[in-house]
């Protein structure tokens, strides 16, 4: 059975096996999602975030045995700590959104976290942004807007959060393309890994309770369905093309709000699905243009490690 599943994987196109990988980190990750926001009843996010943390670097202790300590070879090892730190801010201020927020209202606000990036990146690293690009943040300003409704309806700190975190993991990935420069994308998964643990247990430490063996079995699953979706956007990136592979992210949306009804009784309400529409068109306009302005330059992105899209996918 196996064998026949890889040899169908085989035969697909790269744009077919990026597009399939995309489909499946989206699955992943909202299981995720879901999965921290059911054991919230319990645990503390925090903890919560320290277990992802702990679990995911069992999911990837294979790939540390096979390149041994070589990748962690740095002179930028302060930037590593700040990046770690960054990105830690943005995970609790993530997971304690989803303890109080609907799964699909976070799903959609969390898109919003590529605009903000696209901002700091003409302020920090001097990038530019023409109209077009400026109209794309604009518009996904307003699905923002559309989303929270503030003025209409009466402002939660969960959706304050989850932008915040978008905003905060903004710039672990402005961070990210600067470390880029010097180290090698095995060097900065590795450091985030090493340094986030640690961190994140003292976060977890003024919170901390034992949990019991399911919710034990739930935090297994947070953590590998992370580190999951983290690998298949990267190899989904690789495989396919930006224009071909990006749209497909829109699928968190529905799988949030599939999950969200059946698990926790939540509806999102047409504000949630038209705001949604609005930030993620915004974001995917970004990206393809990004990408069709490297290919007209004729380079490629300096690769990067498999990181979430959002916060809460880290």
């Amino acid at each position: 059975m196996s064998e026949s599943v890889s040899a169908i994987v085989a035969g697909m196109s790269g744009n077919l096996r990026g597009i399939a990988l995309m489909a499946a980190s989206t699955v992943a990750f909202v299981g995720m999602h879901a999965t921290v926001r059911h054991v919230s009843a319990e645990l503390h996010p925090f903890e919560i975030a320290f277990f992802r943390q702990f679990f995911g670097f069992l999911a990837l202790a294979p790939w540390f045995i096979r390149y041994g300590l070589g990748p962690l070879k740095t002179r930028q090892l302060p930037l590593h700590t700040l990046r770690a730190g960054v990105n830690l801010v943005a995970m609790l201020m993530f997971f304690y959104a989803l303890s109080i927020t609907p799964l699909a209202q976070v799903s959609a606000l969390a898109f919003t976290a590529p605009i903000f990036a696209t901002i700091m990146a003409m302020l920090f690293l001097g990038e530019s942004v023409r109209l077009r690009r400026w109209l794309a943040i604009l518009f996904g300003f307003g699905g923002t807007f559309v989303v929270i409704r503030p003025g209409f309806a009466e402002l939660d700190i969960g959706s304050l959060l989850t932008v915040g975190s978008a905003l905060v993991w903004a710039g672990a990935l402005i961070l990210i393309k600067i470390l880029s420069r010097t180290d090698s994308s095995v060097t900065i998964t590795a450091y985030m890994v090493l340094l986030m643990m640690p961190m994140s247990l003292a976060a977890a430490a003024f919170y901390w309770q034992w949990p019991t063996l399911e919710q034990l079995g739930w935090l297994v699953l947070a953590g590998i369905g992370g580190t999951l979706g983290q690998m298949m956007v990267a190899e989904a990136l690789k495989q396919g093309d930006t224009n071909v592979v990006m749209p497909f992210d829109f699928l968190k949306l529905l799988w949030a709000a599939a999950l969200g009804f059946l698990w926790f009784g939540e509806v999102p309400d047409a504000f949630t699905w038209l705001g949604g529409a609005m930030i993620f068109g915004s974001t995917t306009y970004i990206a393809l243009r990004e990408h069709q302005l490297r290919e007209q330059r004729g380079t490629r992105p300096v690769p990067h490690p498999p990181a979430p899209r959002t916060p809460a996918a880290s």
